[in-house]
């Protein structure tokens, strides 16, 4: 996506005060989880403090300075923590997905402990 095309209030380097967009540098955004609605959430490096970017998939884009822990833990139980009106909370536990580390090798999904919720 040519970032050229996108307008100022869509565009996250603007509403972050970000020089460049660059992803897996280390000034830049890593990539670090997605969710079942599209979401991504992205490390932005470089920083003092953490601060994670929540790009909704829609265009739309969202800043969090928080630790991971703390931001996951307001996700799943229900908080608006990838934008404006985005709570989801599911009941019962959260499903995970172990990655593939190989070729050979396929997503195995597993389970957390009931939340009590």
């Amino acid at each position: 996506m040519p970032w050229d095309d996108v307008s100022p209030d869509e565009d996250p380097r603007v509403l972050f005060g970000l020089d460049e967009l660059a992803f897996g540098t280390e000034t830049g955004l890593w990539p670090i989880t997605s969710t079942d609605r599209g979401e991504i959430v992205f490390l932005l490096s470089g920083l003092n403090a953490p601060s994670f970017l929540i790009a909704d998939g829609e265009g739309g884009w969202s800043r969090y300075a928080m630790r991971f822990a703390e931001w996951l833990y307001r996700y799943l139980i229900g908080e608006d923590m990838t934008g404006p009106n985005s709570s989801a909370f599911y009941l019962g536990p959260v499903k995970l997905q172990r990655l593939p580390m190989s070729a050979g090798e396929r997503p195995e999904p597993w389970y957390g402990p009931d939340r009590g919720m």
